[in-house]
């Protein structure tokens, strides 16, 4: 009996372990998928770019170290990097139902250390994109998924804890601004580069140009433009409250013609970024935000 008193004792830790685990790793995101790892960072992402790199259609848009770029503004974070990526065969298919659906594309995964030290793998659900953006019957959802479940599993393979936060609550464009612009999608795509390029606190992340990437794959979309960009010295205290908001960042801003011929710019609230997330206290960051992506937006749209 005593000999087995370790083994006991080694059984009910575990079991308290878990317990612990569970309510920590449940308690976070509508539409987020999360896998808790004991691995590092570097090489859950070191991984995760492997396996990008090696599923063939797929492309690796930029890889973004939101800790670094924290650093280099002066601030703290613990290491947070997000990682885009995009097969235009499998995600044109959701902005010819929606082309807002672009704002969540191309896919992102998210690899950060938590307070306790974990390694946390998350990206948002496609029950998520089909929520936000009422493209649930888009027949591609299905492959999507299990390429963004395969990418998590190779990023970290022995995962200790995996949850799947459902997307209870989220509203079709839920979170979305949009600004209809005076300008041709060119035009206005020209002056939010010019705007960013010439704000010394901003960085252009990446551009990406989605109807030509779905010419590549031989499929039609209307004309529509994404910019990646940020301010670290504005998104780090986001991050610093809300770790997981680091999958919502950098900020995006989308244009495209829709199919009357008008343009519109569409970004996502930092209001809404915020409550997604949990982030409180953070009210006067998020005031600055929205006064700065209005502004980008009214200046591109002609209307400053």
């Amino acid at each position: 009996m005593l000999a087995r008193l370790p083994l006991l004792a080694f059984l009910l830790a575990l079991a308290a372990c878990s317990s612990t685990e569970e309510v920590r790793f449940a308690t976070s995101v509508p539409g987020l998928d999360l896998s808790a790892s004991q691995t590092s960072v570097e090489q859950a992402t070191s991984q995760l770019q492997a396996a990008l790199s090696n599923a063939g259609p797929v492309s690796v848009v930029a890889t973004v170290d939101h800790a670094a770029n924290a650093s280099g503004a002066g601030l703290a974070l613990r290491p947070t990097r997000v990682v885009l990526f995009g097969n235009p065969a499998l995600g044109t298919p959701l902005m010819q139902a929606n082309q807002q659906a672009g704002l969540d594309l191309p896919q992102k995964v998210l690899v950060y250390e938590d307070a306790d030290g974990y390694t946390i793998v998350a990206y948002n659900t496609t029950e998520y994109l089909a929520a936000r953006h009422g493209v649930g019957g888009v027949g591609t959802l299905a492959q999507i998924e299990t390429a963004l479940s395969t990418f998590a599993s190779a990023a970290v393979p022995t995962s200790v804890r995996a949850v799947r936060n459902p997307s209870t609550g989220v509203a079709g464009e839920q979170g979305v601004v949009t600004v209809a612009s005076e300008n041709s999608v060119d035009v206005t795509v020209g002056r939010l580069k010019e705007a960013i390029q010439d704000n010394p606190n901003l960085t252009l992340v990446a551009e990406l140009d989605h109807a030509e990437n779905a010419a590549s794959v031989g499929m039609d979309l209307r004309p529509t433009v994404l910019l990646v960009f940020g301010n670290p010295g504005l998104g780090t205290p986001l991050m610093q409250s809300g770790q997981t908001a680091a999958i919502d960042l950098p900020q995006k801003m989308l244009v495209y013609e829709g199919e009357d011929g008008a343009v519109t710019i569409a970004y996502n609230d930092p209001v809404y970024i915020a409550s997604r997330h949990g982030i409180t206290g953070q009210d006067d960051v998020l005031t600055t935000i929205s006064n700065a992506l209005e502004g980008l937006a009214s200046g591109a749209a002609g209307r400053d």
